[in-house]
């Protein structure tokens, strides 16, 4: 029987880009967690959650499984009728859109702080599905915002008896089902109707000398990664390293780039691994790379791009694609692809949604986010695994012509055809939101003032600050980001990030076009632009950071 808690609003539980993301210790004051819940129910878009079903699952971290038995409480309290659920409250963040689109249900809670750290003294993370599988729209969320702000009382059962997690299969209770459905195998079955496994088995096979290298890092995406690399295509189990989940992530940083995800690429380097790959925390996010090349987030999606028509079932068995599309702080390397092949090209604002609008218009195939995160319109989320596999699918179809094909001869080669775009992203972490706010507020003011200066020989002639009209809707999203376009197509962007707990983060992305020397050090090509953002931004004066927490 559903009962009636009182409460009274909590400041702050505006959901960011991907969700509500706090400290675990804020989530764990009384009633907070039940509000941000109950405000997902009354939000819940039209039927509403009478008789609803939904996806819940999470990441692993610490705090996931209370959270679950919350959900089901005051989610059955609103009348949804089916909860279905991952073993142990388990589910990576592209296998839940995986099952809120074939199970066709209403809607999905994902229990994720995504790549932030986790464990009782870090972070955790409540975000709202829809059900096509992706984010809430911010008409969604900003409906969510306005109800914690007005809560006065949540619903919950009297007497609830909480469901086992750890058991396979459906419980029946008093007006409510819960189903606990193995997490890994709905997203298994996905993936092998996308790409060509039996060619990736061939060429593992005949090209024994082709190592791989897969670190979940600690998270979600172990068992993943077992399933298909090892009992699916065969690679050895050597080939999987921190792929038990943790609730503390073993104490790491669950986010693959190149600094938190150091011992694969020390690994990779000392191994000569052929492809070494990572993802994150919730599974959303991959990391690309070789022994002798780092594939950019960016030259990632506008590779897979190039080659998906060609080798990858699902796009060649299909028409090819539709679109293409990238937030807009990511290179511009996918648009010269979609220029070649004569696809429509997106530019959309930081946010795996605003993708969304696009797939369920028939009009995107392939997209990406220079924050490491590639995916299709197979699922409505970014989607670590599929990037990867996806480069497995790539390497054997390309071998069969090319023997000895790796990572750095397929990036050489497609830069030869499209030239390079050079790009590096810095990341200032937990900066003082006040100095940060103020940056962004002088860099937006300075307007004409900027034009046609110079900035170590480059000419700025363009400043502006992002505005996306969705192309769907018709809904408009303002202060993106602050761009900086120079007269050679160079490019610097300041935008403040959304996916933090605490403070602000600052990233700033920069990014050159060269068609003759693409073969430099990124970091060499981009040293004078490096220079130049930090002149313009005047960030240290703003935020006293001589150097940035993490370099992509």
């Amino acid at each position: 029987m559903a009962t009636v808690v009182k409460t009274s609003p909590f400041e702050g539980q505006k959901p960011g880009t991907s969700g509500l993301r706090k400290r675990v210790v804020v989530f764990q004051q009384p009633h907070y967690t039940e509000n941000f819940i109950q405000a997902i129910f009354t939000a819940m878009p039209a039927p509403g959650p009478q008789g609803a079903t939904i996806v819940v699952g999470g990441d692993g971290r610490y705090y996931v499984k209370d959270v679950v038995q919350k959900i089901i409480s005051i989610g059955a309290a609103n009348g949804i009728a089916r909860f279905i659920i991952g073993k142990d409250g388990i589910l990576s963040t592209p296998a839940a859109s995986a099952v809120i689109r074939t199970r066709k249900a209403d809607g999905g809670i994902i229990l994720t702080a995504s790549h932030n750290p986790g464990g009782p003294e870090n972070d955790f993370g409540i975000k709202y599905n829809t059900r096509n599988g992706g984010p809430a729209a911010e008409s969604v969320t900003d409906a969510m915002y306005q109800a914690t702000l007005s809560m006065t009382e949540y619903k919950t059962i009297a007497g609830f008896s909480e469901a086992d997690l750890s058991a396979v299969g459906k419980q029946q209770f008093d007006g409510y089902t819960v189903e606990i459905v193995d997490p890994v195998e709905d997203y298994v079955q996905l993936i092998k109707s996308i790409f060509d496994f039996a060619l990736i088995k061939r060429f593992r096979s005949e090209n024994p000398q082709f190592t791989l290298l897969f670190d979940a890092l600690n998270g979600v995406t172990g068992p993943y990664g077992q399933r298909i690399f090892v009992e699916e295509l065969g690679f050895p189990a050597s080939s999987l390293d921190q792929c038990t989940p943790l609730e503390d992530f073993g104490g790491s940083h669950p986010d693959p780039n190149l600094t938190y995800a150091h011992k694969l690429v020390e690994r990779v380097a000392k191994e000569r691994v052929s492809l070494g790959a990572a993802s994150d925390g919730d599974g959303d996010r991959n990391m690309v790379l070789s022994h002798d090349w780092f594939v950019t987030p960016s030259d990632s999606v506008a590779l897979i791009a190039h080659y998906a028509a060609d080798c990858i079932p699902y796009f060649k068995n299909n028409n090819g694609l539709r679109g293409l599309a990238r937030s807009m702080p990511t290179s511009c390397a996918i648009d010269r692809v979609a220029a070649r092949k004569g696809l429509e090209c997106f530019e959309v604002p930081t946010g795996w949604k605003f993708f969304g609008n696009l797939m369920d218009a028939g009009r995107l195939s392939i997209c990406g986010e220079e924050s490491f995160g590639t995916g299709s319109d197979h699922i409505r989320e970014k989607d670590g695994i599929w990037a990867i596999v996806a480069w497995l699918n790539i390497i054997a179809h390309v071998s069969q012509t090319v023997p000895n094909t790796t990572v750095r001869s397929l990036m050489l080669d497609f830069f030869s055809i499209y030239g390079r775009n050079y790009f590096t992203r810095y990341d200032y972490e937990e900066v003082d939101a006040v100095g940060a706010g103020k940056m962004m507020d002088r860099l937006r003011g300075l307007g004409a003032d900027i034009l046609g200066k110079s900035f170590g020989g480059f000419i700025v002639s363009r400043l502006d600050d992002f505005e996306y009209t969705d192309p769907i809707d018709g809904s408009v999203s303002i202060k993106q980001g602050v761009r900086v376009v120079f007269a050679d197509s160079s490019r610097i962007i300041f935008r403040l990030s959304g996916t933090g707990s605490q403070g602000a983060t600052i990233r700033i992305y920069i990014e050159k076009y060269d068609s003759k020397q693409c073969d430099q050090d990124a970091q060499v090509a981009l040293k004078p632009l490096v220079d130049a953002a930090l002149c313009i931004s005047k960030l240290e004066e703003y935020t006293g950071r001589k150097e940035p927490t993490v370099i992509t």
